[in-house]
C-alpha cells in the first residue's frame, strides 16, 4: 500500500513521540528575556522609579503565568507564519503567499523563478529605494532604469517600452508611497516581450488597481513590512505572492532549498535547486521568518482598512487645504480604477511659478518643524551603479522627469495618524511657504 505524501513544507524539527525528544527550540526563553522585550516595546518614560516598580509587578505576573502555561516550542515557521499566509492569501486573493524577511528577500525569490541571470537586464524605475535592484546587481545582472511619470512619480510604461531590448528578464514596477502603476500599460508590454514582472509592493500593502490586489498582477509581488510602513511585522518582514506554479516551491526557496517531502535515503530531506523559467536553476536563500513577526502582524491586518482610512482623511484634508493654489501639486487621491494604500504623501511644487524651487522649500518646512523626505533620490545618483559597471550619466540623461522632480519638485509629507492640530499647521505652513516664495521672501 502507498503510504501518503507527506505535505510539501519548510523543514522544522518534529520528533513526536520518544523517550528523548528533540525539541525545535534548543534553549528556551526565560522570564527575564520576556521581559526584556515588553522593556523595548514600552521603553521607560519620565518617573523611572513608578516605571521599574511597574516593570517588577509584570515580572511577577509572568511567573503566575508560567505556572498555568509553558514556554514556545516554536519560535520559526511554525503554526502563526502558517496562519499570516493563509490570510495574506484570503485578503489578496492570490494563491501563493509566504511570509520572509523583508521585501528585498522576496524580490530575489520572483527574479529567480523568472530565470535572471548574469548578463540580463531588468528594468526598474529611476526613483525607487536601492532594495529593488539588490539581487539584480550581486548576480551581475544588468539594471536599465525608466524614467517616471510627473504627476505619480511611478515607473512610465512608455520609458518600459523604450528601453527594452533582446536581453530584457524582468521590469519591477514600484508602486510609490502606495498609489498603483498603471500595472494594465506594463502587463500588456511584459506579455508582448515574454518578460516578467516582479511587483515592488513595499509602500502598497491594502492598494488595489482595478478590482486586483497590488502585488497579484504581475508575475510576483513582494510586500516589506519595515517599522516605517502601514503595519509592521515587529519591526523587519516582507510577504512574496505569486498566482503562478511556481508559489508551490515558495517553502524551499525560502528555506534553503530543503525538501522534506522527497527525503534522499539515509537521511531526513533533500536540498534542491530551484527550477525556475525555461531550463533556469539556482539555489534556494534563507529567507526565514519568525513566529512572533506572524503574531504581530495577524493582529495588524486586522487594523489595516481603519489604517487606510485614516490615512487617506489625512491626505483628502491636505488636498482640500491646497485646492486652488497653482504653484502646488497636490497627492493624487482614489480614483474609480486606484485605491491608494497611502504610506506617503506626494507633495510637489509647480517651481516654474515661484520664486524658488522644491530645495527652498525643504529649508523652509525644516525652520518651522516639519519633517519631509523625498522617498527616493534617484539610484544613478548613487556611488553604487557606477562603481559596479554602470553609464549612470547616461542613465541620469534618459530620465529627465526623475531628475527634474527630484532637484526642483518633489517631497513627501507623512499620512500616519497626526493630530488635528499637527495636520492643520502642516498645511497652513506649507501654504505659507509657497505664499513667501511667491512673492521672492
Amino acid at each position: 500500500m502507498k503510504k501518503p505524501e507527506k505535505a510539501k513544507s519548510d523543514f522544522r524539527y518534529d520528533t513526536g513521540e520518544a523517550k528523548v525528544p528533540w525539541a525545535a527550540v534548543g534553549e528556551t526563553m526565560n522570564i527575564e528575556d520576556i521581559t526584556s522585550i515588553i522593556e523595548l516595546l514600552i521603553p521607560e518614560g519620565k518617573d523611572d522609579a513608578a516605571y521599574k516598580k511597574q516593570l517588577s509587578q509584570v515580572s511577577l505576573e509572568l511567573e503566575k503565568l508560567l505556572e498555568k502555561g509553558h514556554f514556545a516550542t516554536k519560535l520559526s515557521l511554525g503554526s502563526n507564519v502558517k496562519k499570516l499566509e493563509d490570510a495574506t492569501r484570503e485578503l489578496l486573493d492570490v494563491k501563493h503567499a509566504s511570509f520572509v524577511t523583508n521585501a528585498t528577500a522576496g524580490f530575489e525569490m520572483g527574479l529567480k523563478f523568472a530565470g535572471l541571470t548574469p548578463g540580463d537586464e531588468v528594468i526598474a524605475p529611476a526613483i525607487t529605494f536601492l532594495s529593488t535592484i539588490t539581487y539584480p546587481l550581486q548576480i551581475g545582472a544588468k539594471v536599465v532604469l525608466a524614467d517616471v511619470d510627473p504627476k505619480t512619480l511611478n515607473i512610465s510604461p512608455e520609458d518600459i517600452a523604450k528601453k527594452i531590448t533582446k536581453r530584457t528578464k524582468a521590469i519591477m514596477p514600484v508602486h510609490i508611497g502606495g498609489y498603483p502603476c498603471d500595472m494594465e500599460a506594463i502587463m500588456k508590454i511584459a506579455k508582448e516581450n515574454d518578460i516578467a514582472v516582479i511587483e515592488d509592493g513595499a509602500h502598497a500593502f491594502g492598494s488595489f488597481y482595478k478590482g486586483k490586489a497590488v502585488g497579484t498582477i504581475g508575475d510576483f509581488g513582494s510586500f516589506s513590512f519595515h517599522e516605517v510602513k502601514n503595519i509592521t511585522s515587529c519591526g523587519e518582514g516582507g510577504i512574496v505572492v505569486t498566482n503562478s506554479d511556481y508559489g508551490n516551491d515558495f517553502p524551499k526557496a525560502r528555506f534553503g532549498g530543503f525538501d522534506i517531502a522527497n527525503p534522499i535515503d539515509k537521511w531526513l530531506y533533500d536540498v534542491v535547486a530551484l527550477k525556475g523559467k525555461g531550463d533556469h536553476f539556482s539555489m534556494a536563500g534563507n529567507h526565514s521568518s519568525t513566529e512572533i513577526q506572524a503574531v504581530v502582524l495577524l493582529n495588524q491586518f486586522k487594523r489595516l482598512p481603519e489604517i487606510i482610512k485614516t490615512r487617506k482623511l489625512n491626505a483628502e484634508y491636505l488636498n482640500s487645504r491646497f485646492a486652488g493654489i497653482e504653484e502646488i501639486l497636490p497627492c493624487p487621491l482614489d480614483t474609480k480604477d486606484i485605491k491608494s494604500a497611502y504610506h506617503l504623501y506626494l507633495f510637489q511644487l509647480d517651481h516654474k511659478r515661484l520664486n524658488g524651487d522644491i530645495q527652498d522649500f525643504k529649508t523652509k518646512m525644516n525652520d518651522r518643524g516639519i519633517i519631509n523626505i523625498p522617498h527616493f533620490a534617484p539610484l544613478y545618483r548613487f556611488s553604487y551603479l557606477k562603481q559596479l559597471g554602470h553609464d549612470t550619466a547616461a542613465m541620469q540623461k534618459s530620465c529627465p522627469n526623475a531628475e527634474e522632480a527630484f532637484l526642483h519638485k518633489f517631497t513627501h509629507f507623512p499620512l500616519y495618524p497626526l493630530t488635528e492640530q499637527q495636520l492643520e499647521y502642516m498645511a497652513d505652513n506649507i501654504i505659507e511657504a509657497v505664499h513667501e516664495m511667491r512673492k521672492g521672501m
